[in-house]
């Protein structure tokens, strides 16, 4: 705590998770203490220790920083409870390897003053010291993950994986923050965004950190994971676009070939390309029944927030309107299916032009499939959205 206000209300809390930091603990602790002196802020250094076996507990102790124990393991794992531990209002968080800059932190806290809810570091702003970020991390992986974290959720930063960040604590709790890895940076800025929350930058320094020993990122597998992880909260990229390309290419070219084959500057189209073309829209109606499946799960569970307009169709839709769409197309299938065998009956189930056949075989095929999958997808999102009483947390089930 700021020695100028003991006993006072804590405005800032500085957070550090860490693990084996005891190389680099002691001087971020002091640049915090430093930061807090100079500014006249009210505030605390909190350790969230994730297991360290090194002594580091002990070196923050001894340096008065308030030192709180994660019980799981994991990035954001020790972030979360910090969080939940921290008695500031506000909370300034960054790494324990002295690469950010913790004695600069005005700009932090003027625009959490201001009402910024979260604010990034910009390191490509204010300064990457030479050999501080891997050239693949800086001109490959945070350059192209920052751009399609703002092509999905539009946050309007230019760092999107900065470590060091300061947000208002009761709004960031408010998000309900869940994932225990690296994920966690990326959850706190898209659920952000999501939530329409005021999200503003400030310029913010990288330099070498201090430790001997490698970093705990592994650069393609954390990519991975945080690219990932975007997908999976922005389901319109992952599932809608590409889901109504392929649906309505597929539908429109089996629709058009259904009544002959095409000619295309010299290039015929015909039964073949039907069958690749339902195929297609067949692959973009699933991808669009995942989407709403996903969306009803995301949204139940708390991983995403539901839009007023989402919540009105949810209201509207129910799982017997979808049976009912299922069970149309795929009747509407079965009866293409029974006029061809009539019609193969009046030639007394004799040979038959096989591209006619197929012609007609491709949208009963299609009809039959895309009517089962409406079916199913409403059995299951009955399911999903089927009222129910909250588990006991400490309720055992018997298997």
């Amino acid at each position: 705590m700021n020695p100028s206000t003991p006993g006072g209300p804590i405005e800032l809390t500085i957070l550090m998770p860490c693990l084996n930091e005891a190389e680099t603990l002691a001087v971020c602790i002091e640049k915090a203490q430093g930061f807090l002196a100079r500014s006249g802020i009210a505030g605390e250094v909190l350790i969230s220790d994730n297991g360290s076996t090194d002594g580091s507990q002990q070196i923050a102790t001894d340096l008065g920083a308030r030192v709180s124990e994660a019980p799981r393991r994991g990035y954001g794992a020790a972030l979360i409870n910090g969080i939940e531990n921290a008695r500031g209002r506000y909370i300034i968080m960054g790494d324990a390897d002295d690469s950010y800059d913790f004695v600069n932190l005005d700009g932090f806290v003027e625009r959490l003053r201001g009402g910024a809810d979260l604010v990034m570091g910009n390191r490509f702003k204010g300064g990457i010291a030479p050999g501080a970020m891997p050239p693949l991390h800086k001109y490959l992986g945070n350059p192209v993950l920052s751009g399609i974290g703002q092509l999905f959720f539009r946050p309007n930063i230019g760092d999107f994986h900065c470590g060091l960040r300061g947000f208002n604590k009761d709004r960031i709790r408010d998000l309900d923050l869940q994932t225990t890895g690296m994920e966690f940076a990326s959850e706190m800025v898209v659920k952000s965004s999501l939530a329409r929350y005021r999200i503003e930058e400030v310029p913010t320094t990288l330099k070498k950190d201090g430790r001997s020993r490698p970093p705990h990122l592994r650069s393609w597998h954390d990519g991975w994971r945080h690219l990932r992880f975007l997908l999976l909260f922005a389901p319109r990229w992952l599932f809608v676009y590409p889901g109504l390309v392929a649906f309505f290419l597929g539908a429109l070219a089996v629709g058009i070939l259904s009544f002959g084959g095409v000619t295309i500057a010299g290039v015929g189209f015909d039964v073949t390309t039907m069958v690749y073309a339902s195929a297609l829209c067949v692959i973009g109606y699933q991808s669009l029944l995942f989407f709403w499946l996903t969306k009803l799960f995301a949204t139940q569970e708390g991983f995403l927030p539901a839009s007023p307009r989402y919540r009105a169709i949810v209201a509207k839709w129910s799982a017997e309107r979808g049976l009912l769409i299922g069970l149309a197309l795929f009747l509407l299938g079965v009866v293409i299916g029974i006029v061809q065998v009539a019609r193969w009956g009046s030639l007394d189930f004799g040979p038959q032009d096989a591209t006619q056949v197929i012609r007609i075989a491709i949208p009963s095929a299609l009809g039959i499939m895309l009517g089962f999958q409406t079916i199913m997808m409403s059995f299951f999102s009955g399911v999903l959205t089927t009222p129910r009483r909250q588990v006991r947390p400490d309720a055992v089930i018997e298997s």
